[in-house]
């Protein structure tokens, strides 16, 4: 998946990007970098948060959708969305009534900030509405984000109760016990994958191999960082983290600018050189999903 959620500004600066034009760029740049490497690959287009056809009209004019393979989106109507969790099936309509490409359920997730009872609901009828709607769902989350970690989102407190969703999305509690939901999740496991993202060197990534073997998760979506590739050790890790999830049918996020790269310091911002990060992509493409193995997808 080349970025994450590129229209929502929590992930993508529209200030310094209006049009997508930058994001297009970078678009075309490191999927045809990705076919380069490895021409079975499927690469997917940033997840879009929120569910938006005319945005994906603006990005598909400057070109963008002929370096991507499927279209992905973004969906929390029980927590963000502005629109009812029954509305799923028309939300995905309306993207494939503007493309051909098929649709992917990058992110989906009900959290459990109001009462882990509206977790099991919100998990239970997206299964009943998604599956076998889309080819791929990633239910997003396996773990709460711990508090003391801090959401990837731009205004943080000032979101008000926005802001504290985003550590009660997991289906286990950040002290390791499960949620209700959990046991709902394991019956559909084999049909709707898991998005869990890893934070460098993350503590819980051995837990989570553990979590998904004993589930029965087939699927999974998470990122490596291209901010997090200028770390020092950033290989050893990246290559921990990929071995671990080995035997997963992994989907990939490429995505965050390193500030020294940035137009702006900030992981939101579009790179001066959109090339060095196709780059990037390339790079890691060629060491964990080379021609000769192609198990894993880059997202």
């Amino acid at each position: 998946m080349i970025w994450n959620e590129p229209n929502n500004k929590s992930h993508w600066d529209p200030a310094i990007d209006p049009d997508w034009s930058r994001y297009a760029d970078m678009v075309i740049r490191a999927g045809n970098a990705i076919k380069a490497v490895n021409p079975e690959m499927t690469r997917v287009l940033g997840g879009m948060s929120p569910i938006d056809a005319t945005w994906l009209q603006r990005v598909e004019g400057h070109g963008a959708l002929d370096a991507v393979d499927v279209i992905a989106v973004h969906g929390f109507p029980l927590d963000w969305n502005l629109w009812p969790i029954h509305d799923w099936p028309q939300k995905i309509a309306e993207i494939e009534a503007v493309t051909d490409k098929p649709v992917w359920v990058t992110e989906v997730g009900v959290g459990s900030f109001g009462a882990e009872e509206v977790q099991v609901f919100g998990l239970n009828r997206t299964a009943e509405l998604l599956i076998g709607r889309v080819p791929r769902i990633f239910w997003y989350s396996l773990f709460d984000l711990p508090m003391a970690w801090g959401a990837e989102t731009r205004h943080r407190e000032a979101e008000g109760s926005s802001y504290y969703r985003h550590f009660y999305m997991g289906l286990i509690r950040p002290d390791g016990t499960p949620k209700p939901a959990l046991d709902d999740y394991a019956k559909v496991a084999g049909e709707m994958g898991l998005m869990q993202w890893f934070h460098f060197e993350d503590p819980r990534l051995d837990d989570a191999v553990q979590w998904m073997r004993r589930l029965g998760t087939k699927k999974l979506r998470t990122g490596l960082s291209w901010a997090d590739s200028f770390r020092p050790n950033a290989l050893d890790w990246f290559d921990r983290q990929m071995e671990a999830l080995a035997e997963f049918d992994t989907t990939v996020t490429f995505c965050f600018t390193p500030e020294h790269l940035g137009v702006m310091p900030h992981h939101t911002s579009a790179a001066v050189e959109p090339q060095a990060f196709a780059d990037f992509c390339a790079q890691m493409i060629e060491r964990y999903a080379p021609a000769r193995a192609t198990a894993t997808v880059a997202a």
